[in-house]
């Protein structure tokens, strides 16, 4: 698996469950989703993301968005 398609894996499933315990617990887990939403959008016009810098260090190979 690239590192594209790991981020975007990662990035779905922290949304899902913050989605999830917003209902289920506090509508403050809804921060959660919005940081996650926040970081994606500053990744596509920066094309830095802390989390692809991360996989990176444990050998993740890169994919075609995060040379």
């Amino acid at each position: 698996m690239n590192l594209d398609r790991l981020i975007f894996r990662i990035a779905g499933i922290v949304i899902l469950i913050s989605l999830l315990l917003a209902v289920t617990h506090s509508l403050y887990w809804l921060l959660l989703t919005a940081l996650i939403g926040a970081n994606m959008l500053q990744a596509s016009f920066t094309g830095i993301c802390p989390t692809a810098k991360i996989f990176k260090v444990f050998g993740v190979k890169p994919g075609q968005l995060f040379d």
